[in-house]
């Protein structure tokens, strides 16, 4: 296990993953030392996250862990005491962390080095430490219930504690009567927008409620009820919890109002800007497209064969970008899934490059994957690049075959393969020089962040490129 992950996340070789595999072998006796569950995380190829390669616990001690973690990642936000280690290797001690199932851990970190000194992983003890901060979780949980709430507001007005200033809600006690006992500033000053001059302490429920709400019937909940109000230029957010003594008779309600015309309106324009980029990629696709049938206008006037193809290839290129705009011109959105965007692709191929008399058949295959139009765009160049190599190169002296386009899913990276079946050329001899190969070299390495990979024989060509997700 620990090799296949690590050849799969890593870029550790193999004598360094065969000292990864030693250590493994003591954990589970170093578990029972220290009483503690046990790790080794190594980097991964993404710079804010590790992976747990092996894992151990103590047998008579009970362990933190449900599930096993084996194949899991450490991310920086949750674990910075492993990415620190990692990266610097100095151990670390005694500093928090979050597990993958959600748990509060300290952690003890120490690297571990091969032959020549470089950190290769690190070796992780956890302690336990949720009862320790479960005080203070429970008063982050109770101070979001409406009876506590109440409570501490009640207990800190009497001494004049001023929390109050401090709640960025309008906050609005009644009675067992309907009548208003208590109002912090933030619902005065709400209040005084909406044009009320008298103090709001005194005034009934029903000459305050913003939603047509009756008193009786928030007292018949027993749970908390909100909805959203419109009034003057304002967008209010309006929740009710209802007060109880001893869990039985209802003593009182709070009403919560939370100023969210800012939001509403940073979510308008949001809208208008996704109306306007949705414009925008259709401008930019119709552009693309005007340029393609101007190139393929121009090269019906050329009678070289070398600047025929040379014509096309651009025209292609063209193409494959533009369908990354008229799909986002579509949905308005910034991300798009890749295999629709290849299927497009797989359609232009067909309709403008594979030559009459041909039976060449191009399938897309695998998982989906929504991806932003930056990245899209460069994968939609990749491929088709690889596509109209397969064309060109792959079929010489046939007249069918097939070209299979797969997409697979990664957790952090995924890949996508293109595979033919035809006559295959030796990888040595490839023209390091040639446009396309270097178009594709640079798209992968510059714009996708990853790695290419070809292998070739008689029985056809596979040409497989990785991203980041």
């Amino acid at each position: 296990m620990i090799y296949k992950l690590c050849k799969v996340h890593t870029y550790l070789t193999d004598k360094d993953i065969k000292k990864l595999e030693n250590i493994a072998n003591n954990l589970p006796l170093i578990a029972d030392l220290l009483q503690a569950d046990i790790f080794i995380d190594c980097m991964t190829k993404d710079p804010d996250a590790a992976i747990v390669v092996a894992e151990a616990k103590p047998c008579n001690f009970p362990s933190m862990y449900q599930q096993s973690v084996v194949g899991e990642f450490a991310l920086r936000k949750n674990e910075p005491a492993v990415l620190r280690t990692l990266e610097i290797g100095m151990p670390t001690r005694d500093l928090r962390a979050i597990t993958q199932e959600n748990k509060s851990v300290k952690q003890n970190v120490v690297p571990i080095r091969n032959d020549l000194g470089d950190v290769i992983g690190v070796l992780i003890a956890e302690i336990d430490i949720t009862k320790s901060i479960n005080e203070k979780k429970n008063m982050e949980i109770l101070s979001e219930t409406a009876e506590k709430l109440t409570e501490a507001l009640q207990t800190f007005s009497d001494t004049g504690n001023p929390i109050h200033y401090h709640i960025t809600d309008g906050i609005i006690i009644f009675n067992s009567s309907g009548i208003s006992t208590y109002a912090n500033p933030v619902a005065k000053n709400l209040y005084r927008k909406l044009g009320y001059i008298d103090d709001l302490i005194g005034i009934h429920f029903n000459n305050l409620v913003l939603d047509g709400k009756r008193f009786s019937e928030i007292k018949s909940q027993n749970f908390i009820s909100s909805s959203e109000v419109y009034i003057s230029e304002l967008t209010l957010k309006v929740k009710y919890a209802v007060m109880k003594q001893r869990n039985i008779e209802v003593v009182g309600v709070i009403m919560v109002i939370r100023d969210i015309s800012d939001v509403k309106a940073k979510e308008k324009e949001l809208i208008l800007k996704s109306v306007a980029i949705k414009e925008i990629h259709h401008r930019v696709k119709n552009n693309l497209q005007t340029i393609a049938s101007l190139l393929r206008l121009q090269s019906r006037r050329v009678d070289n064969e070398t600047a025929k193809i040379a014509f096309n290839e651009s025209i292609s290129r063209i193409l494959s970008i533009a369908v990354t705009h008229e799909i986002l011109a579509q949905k308005g959105v910034d991300d798009v899934d890749i295999k629709t965007i290849l299927s497009r692709i797989k359609n232009k191929v067909i309709d403008y490059s594979i030559p009459k008399n041909t039976r060449v058949r191009i399938e897309i295959t695998g998982d989906n994957l929504n991806i932003d139009s930056d990245k899209a765009s460069s994968i939609a160049l990749v491929v088709n690049e690889l596509i109209q190599n397969s064309l060109q190169y792959a079929f010489v002296g046939r007249n069918e075959g097939i070209i299979e386009v797969n997409i697979q899913k990664g957790s952090m990276y995924s890949n996508i393969s293109i595979i033919d079946n035809g006559v295959g050329f030796d990888i040595k001899s490839t023209r390091p020089g040639s446009l396309g190969f270097n178009i594709v070299k640079s798209i992968v390495k510059d714009k996708l962040h990853g790695q290419i990979n070809i292998q070739s024989n008689s029985k056809g060509t596979k040409v497989m490129f990785d991203f980041k997700n």
